[in-house]
């Protein structure tokens, strides 16, 4: 019993040790709604800055997850600390999902939670913050980069920055919510088409919504690609048994149509889900990351 108990015990200090880890790797956590009327709390954002910030901008980071959960650790803590290393301000922000128990209950059904533009909202007050606290971070280009349904979030950000969302929340500011380039990384992309992900439309738009064809239609990337869209750098592998790989394809085609700078990398293997992991997916496909880092250098963003 005793041994047991021991084990126990260990295994409870372990993991609030590795929290704790996690939770000390970047500067103070902020909570994006605090002080509004918008009761979100579990909405922050969580800076990692490099001791010199070189390039003189940020990129927000959003982990995927189906619009359900974050992959926190593997698509945000460790990409942010990626971009930290090569002298860029990161901030990961983890904003409102539905939930898994919301997600896998009748709770969705009965109460609707956490659904669009709830995301969108906490996105553009995040891009909002950033910038208007760009002197603080020495910083002058804030880009957005996500993975998965994050990759969504992020594409999003670009396609749906002439909408203000913050003002239907009451919320006035004089900064662009555009931000200054997009990095979707093997992204959800249409909710229209047999390649739709399920579960990330059903998280996005509720029980009602996911059936909402014009709504459907309104957040599928592909058929929105404003003429003033930054410039956008797409990653993904054929073999993703997730997300189908032809969402990116999607993108790259309506982004090529419109005339958009950008760069879509398709590997052949690394699935999904690999983040910024030095061991997760294949080695073809975690060339990724020097590849971003040369297309920002290619952009004059990095030096």
């Amino acid at each position: 019993m005793t041994s047991h108990l021991n084990i126990m015990i260990r295994a409870v200090l372990c993991a609030v040790l590795s929290v704790c880890t996690l939770a000390a790797s970047a500067d103070d956590v902020i909570r994006l709604w605090e002080g509004t009327g918008v009761k979100a709390r579990s909405v922050t954002l969580a800076p990692y800055r490099p001791a010199v910030n070189t390039s003189h901008m940020a990129i927000i980071v959003c982990p995927g997850g189906s619009y359900c959960w974050h992959d926190y650790k593997t698509e945000g803590v460790e990409v942010a600390s990626w971009l930290r290393d090569n002298g860029i301000t990161a901030f990961v922000l983890k904003y409102r999902v539905q939930g898994k128990f919301q997600y896998g209950s009748y709770w969705r059904y009965l109460f609707g939670g956490n659904q669009h533009p709830d995301m969108i909202s906490d996105m553009q007050r995040a891009i909002q913050y950033v910038r208007e606290n760009a002197a603080r971070y020495g910083i002058d280009k804030v880009g957005v980069m996500g993975f998965s349904a994050g990759g969504h979030l992020a594409m999003s950000a670009a396609e749906l920055a002439s909408t203000d969302f913050l003002a239907f929340q009451g919320i006035s500011h004089s900064v662009s919510l555009r931000p200054d380039f997009v990095a979707p990384i093997y992204p959800v992309v249409t909710f229209m088409g047999e390649e739709t992900h399920r579960r990330s439309r059903r998280a996005l738009l509720g029980e009602k919504g996911k059936n909402n064809i014009a709504l459907r239609d309104s957040l599928s990337l592909e058929r929105h690609v404003p003429s003033d869209c930054p410039p956008v750098f797409i990653v993904n592998c054929k073999d993703d048994p997730v997300v189908d790989y032809r969402n990116s394809m999607l993108l790259d085609s309506a982004l090529t149509a419109r005339g958009i700078d950008h760069k879509y990398i398709q590997y052949s293997s690394g699935k999904h889900g690999f983040g910024a992991s030095r061991t997760k997916g294949s080695a073809e496909c975690r060339q990724w990351k020097a590849e971003f880092i040369q297309w920002l250098r290619n952009h004059g963003l990095l030096k």
